[in-house]
């Protein structure tokens, strides 16, 4: 019966010469740019200097010493961090869903924050209030040698960092529960609290575990604020890079990074196939009316409170990333000055054009691949596709550090010597950016009744046209977020680039890095201000731009 039916798949293919060219070009894509690069990064983690295969370089990673020491502590941080993480973000998602307070779209703003920010600009901020000169460590509290890097600086970034991370799962997960539950334990007899724990809670657990496992691989995975205010404190994204392009050990990088990437695919595998199979909700449909919001007491005091003083906290550390931007020599002299931008528009205007150039050609490309596998996936029936669908969300479970040193193996030689070029930057930025795309796309997908394309075939439309003409606009919100995302992601990347960046093609991060470690802190304001300030130019102009094609009135990202 299967080798019958892969026939028919065959026989119909073949007959569709542009679906066959489509699916075989993708696979073709997804072969060479995700499988290749991993085949060569795990080849090369047994390879020793002279050629010999061995274990070496795992027994070094696992026996103890620095590399082990790194393993623990980005272990150790990433528990820390998560914990924090997603017990401030259910407060959040919990006020925002039970309690009646003002300011919601400043809770909700603060959300989305991160996602449109540079990876250094909580670091910046906490250097500039906690650091040897910050505010409030030497002129609030007087201390004079204040030491914001390691262990301590790097929780407080990352939980400020990755709670909106945690808060996204929540929020939607508390809202949807059913009222009419928590209505009949409170009939019952149940306090508020006690429905709380006994009915609320348990119902939210898969969204925490999945809250805390979604942090968990962010922080595990974080190149940038390691890199900024790390210290002596060393993680494994930070000594990947340290090993591959420091001390040239390629066998160790490589081997460090296989063994993250094995435990961030051990997370999302524990997510997809433990968490991803438990419901959300235990009763389905709309109920009869909403949910009864908090209006007084405590509780709800309490927890206005809190999300109150943390949405000023962390708009207060974006804040002054723009104010230091204008500073002089902050805690030194705070006078005004104009240097730090003067500096970014001659000397590093090189960077910024190329990064804007970059992403500009590589969001279309991943905005329109993401559609085209989603629309393979949902839609097309041919053999092969399950493992197009895994391959092609491979990268959203591997780690930036992990990508980058594979293609610095995969691609640094004959016959794709592609190290160097704007092609192998562009192509990182894709793969980095289309899973969330796919995953948008298939969700559109299967809301769409299948018999809308049907009719358009029937009318004489070819494959193409029928994508193009049929399929894209009905999942255009879809494919706009894959866009907004793309270029996000593309602006602000930092792990995997960092390794192909060269003397011709330099991007924004980078030069923000390399300004850290200098100890120019006003230079490194200014760029992460203009590139904020770039990224929410574009987000409006998408904006505008999917209401003026489309007309639509969904309610978009911005």
């Amino acid at each position: 019966m299967s080798w019958n039916r892969t026939a028919s798949e065959l026989r119909r293919l073949t007959r569709e010469p542009l679906l066959l060219l489509c699916i075989l070009l993708v696979m073709a894509c997804l072969a060479v740019f995700i499988v290749y690069p991993l085949y060569q990064i795990l080849k090369s983690s047994f390879i020793n200097p002279d050629g010999s295969v061995s274990l070496s370089a795992y027994v070094g990673v696992l026996s103890g010493g620095q590399l082990f020491e790194a393993l623990k502590n980005s272990l150790l941080l990433a528990v820390i961090v998560s914990i924090l993480s997603t017990a401030i973000a259910y407060m959040f998602a919990y006020t925002f869903a039970y309690v009646k307070v003002p300011f919601k779209k400043l809770f909700n703003a603060v959300a989305i924050l991160p996602v449109i920010s540079p990876p250094f600009v909580i670091s910046l901020s906490a250097i500039l209030l906690f650091g040897k000169q910050g505010f409030v460590s030497k002129h609030l509290l007087g201390l004079e040698n204040a030491n914001i890097y390691g262990l301590k600086g790097l929780v407080l970034v990352q939980t400020l960092t990755y709670f909106p991370v945690a808060f996204l799962v929540l929020a939607g997960l508390l809202r949807s529960i059913s009222p009419s539950l928590e209505e009949a334990s409170m009939n019952m007899g149940a306090g508020r609290l006690r429905t709380f724990l006994n009915v609320t809670l348990p119902l939210t657990m898969p969204g925490i575990a999945n809250a805390f496992l979604l942090v968990f691989v962010q922080s595990l995975a974080d190149f940038g604020n390691p890199m900024t205010l790390g210290g002596n404190y060393t993680t494994v994204a930070r000594e990947i890079y340290l090993q591959a392009v420091g001390s040239y050990d390629i066998q160790a990088g490589a081997a460090l990074a296989m063994v993250l990437m094995s435990i961030t695919f051990l997370i999302y595998a524990l997510q997809k196939f433990w968490i991803g199979k438990k419901s959300y909700v235990t009763v389905t449909g709309k109920p009869a009316h909403g949910r009864r919001l908090i209006e007084k007491g405590a509780t709800r005091q309490a927890l206005f409170a809190l999300c109150m003083l943390m949405s000023v906290i962390v708009i207060a550390f974006y804040l002054l990333v723009p104010i230091g931007s204008f500073i002089k020599l902050w805690g030194i002299n705070n006078s005004f000055t104009w240097d730090h931008y003067k500096y970014v528009f001659s000397l590093g205007q090189k960077s910024m054009k190329d990064t804007l150039l970059l992403s500009i050609i590589a969001t279309p490309i991943a905005g329109l691949l993401g559609m085209i596998i989603a629309f393979l996936v949902v839609r097309k029936q041919f053999i092969g596709k399950k493992a197009l669908e895994s391959v092609s969300m491979l990268s959203i479970a591997i780690p930036g550090t992990v990508i980058g040193i594979s293609y610095i193996l995969a691609f640094n030689q004959a016959p794709l010597a592609l190290t160097g070029t704007a092609l192998i930057i562009i192509v990182a930025f894709v793969v980095r950016a289309i899973p969330v795309g796919i995953r948008s796309g298939i969700a559109s997908l299967q809301q769409i009744d299948p018999s809308i394309e049907e009719a358009a075939t029937n009318l004489g439309a070819g494959q193409a046209r029928n994508f193009f003409t049929v399929v894209l606009p009905l999942i255009k919100p879809a494919f706009y977020s894959g866009l907004v995302y793309g270029f996000v992601k593309s602006m602000t990347a930092m792990s995997a680039v960092i390794f192909l960046i060269s003397a011709k093609y330099n991007l924004i991060t980078a030069s923000i890095l390399t300004q850290v470690e200098s100890g120019r802190i006003g230079v490194a304001s200014a760029y992460c201000t203009i590139l904020i300030a770039i990224m929410i130019a574009a987000l409006l102009l998408l904006n505008l731009l999917l209401r003026f094609v489309g007309g639509s009135k969904e309610k978009t990202l911005m």
